[in-house]
């Protein structure tokens, strides 16, 4: 019973202490929140409101310049390029134009008839004309022929031996490329040159193993 009685009084002062511990918490988180309250509550001055309202009227005039620049460019990128498509179509007329011009100049049975040479000259008035539109709309052909090999306009299809040329000449045009303002609208297809050097070089030796011998 003593041993009992000792341990209570120990056991009241621990709940007590915890208690009052509790207590204290809950009255500091109270006091905090009472503090953030006070402090939205307090009505800001003049100053601090006028500094509030010039900086949301600056980010709204921010945000509008943003937009109309945003607006801007893309109706000027409408306006110059919204006929990009439009026009590498197009670009078939000419293709297709080229390879009926060319089928009718290996016609054996139409070789150097009157009726054929009459017919290549509507041709090339007709690609003329699609040249001049094209041109009048910024979509003008690109220059290959003798020029060096520029991979932002040409692509190589193949390689031909040429020793007259520089390697990486262009000496034919397989289908010619166009541009449409400051954009590529198609590359130019093209057949580059190359030495023969290795050629040369072997003809060379064996002409002088003939000599030799």
């Amino acid at each position: 019973m003593e041993k009992e009685q000792n341990q209570n009084p120990d056991e009241n002062t621990l709940s007590e202490k915890e208690n009052i511990k509790t207590g204290n918490d809950k009255q500091s988180e109270e006091s905090n929140e009472q503090n953030i309250k006070n402090e939205d509550l307090k009505e800001k001055t003049p100053e601090e409101k006028n500094l509030e309202l010039e900086d949301k009227l600056a980010r709204t005039f921010a945000e509008m310049e943003n937009q109309r620049r945003r607006f801007e460019r893309e109706k000027e990128e409408a306006f110059e390029y919204g006929g990009f498509l439009f026009a590498k179509e197009a670009l078939s007329l000419i293709d297709n134009l080229e390879r009926s011009k060319q089928t009718l100049e290996n016609d054996e049975t139409l070789k150097d008839s009157e009726s054929l040479k009459k017919t290549l000259e509507h041709f090339d008035i007709i690609y003329k004309d699609l040249i001049t539109i094209f041109a009048k709309n910024n979509i003008k052909p690109i220059e290959s022929l003798n020029k060096k090999l520029d991979p932002n306009y040409h692509q190589a299809m193949m390689e031909i031996e040429d020793n007259n040329k520089e390697p990486g000449t262009i000496v034919q045009e397989i289908q010619k490329g166009f541009t449409i303002k400051d954009r590529l609208l198609r590359p130019s297809l093209v057949g580059v040159s190359k030495k023969t050097e290795e050629k040369h070089i072997k003809n060379k030796e064996n002409e002088e193993n003939l000599e030799n011998k």
